[in-house]
């Protein structure tokens, strides 16, 4: 079994088939699926998603694109649901910053200002944290090791920077269809390095198609390509790969499937 720990099945890209494409991912083996949260607007839908299928999860957060619209009164008025089972995805993205040093400093700033207040409510509430970083690993680093999550959590979709492995004794890393690219070399170079309980398999879907499908709509059903991809590079047999790598997601979300 695999679960997939990191898919928008609340996107508009699913509102004409979500029953099927969650249906295909069950014939697949996949046991377990978990909604981020990446905004106040879809958070309501992720909600009814993961109260209408047994198998969803959710858990409530707001991405760093989205801080201006950041209300912890609405992500609390949902962490206490029985399928809530992480905060986030919250953390520093960088990549598309503003073109003024004010403006820029500004905008990093308010960032912190979300991030570090999402882990503040994570461990309110005996939350682990679902993490995103992209161009930000120096400023990140330093927040999580700053403010410990007691939880723990998981770097989503990892950046396969050394440097975030010295979280490693706290926080898993998310693998997903990245890892089957061509030009993956980095996190290819970087992944044995990773320790095999600290594994977890996502698709961030519909975003981040695997090989053969890039360009196409991603979808749960696609953690296989991604389990045989992890197998290839451990060493392991696929099987080993999902026995692993769903331990750990249950243990660090308490799923009991």
């Amino acid at each position: 079994m695999i679960i997939d720990t990191h898919t928008h099945l609340d996107d508009d890209r699913y509102l004409d088939d979500l029953d099927s494409v969650i249906n295909r991912a069950k014939e697949d083996g996949i046991g377990a699926f978990i909604i981020p949260g990446a905004s106040i607007e879809t958070l309501p839908r992720a909600v009814e998603i993961a109260q209408k299928y047994d198998d969803v999860y959710f858990a409530v957060g707001v991405h760093p694109y989205d801080i201006e619209s950041y209300d912890r009164s609405l992500l609390e008025k949902y962490i206490t649901h029985h399928k809530c089972v992480a905060v986030g995805e919250c953390g520093l993205d960088y990549y598309r910053l503003p073109e003024s040093l004010d403006e820029i400093e500004a905008e990093k700033k308010l960032q912190k200002e979300v991030f570090i207040d999402q882990i503040n409510l994570a461990n309110e509430y005996n939350k682990p944290l679902i993490v995103h970083i992209r161009d930000a690993s120096a400023d990140s680093l330093a927040i999580l090791q700053e403010y410990q999550v007691k939880k723990g959590g998981v770097l989503h979709c990892y950046n396969a920077d050394e440097s975030l492995l010295k979280l490693k004794d706290s926080f898993y890393y998310g693998i997903g269809g990245v890892i089957t690219f061509k030009n993956a070399k980095k996190l290819i170079n970087v992944y044995p390095k990773i320790p095999m309980e600290r594994l977890l398999i996502e698709t961030d879907s519909p975003y981040l198609t695997p090989h053969p499908h890039r360009g196409e709509r991603n979808e749960p059903s696609y953690t296989k390509l991604v389990a045989n991809k992890m197998a290839e590079l451990s060493g392991v047999s696929v099987e080993e790969i999902e026995e692993i790598t769903t331990k750990n997601a249950k243990e660090l979300f308490g799923i009991d499937i």
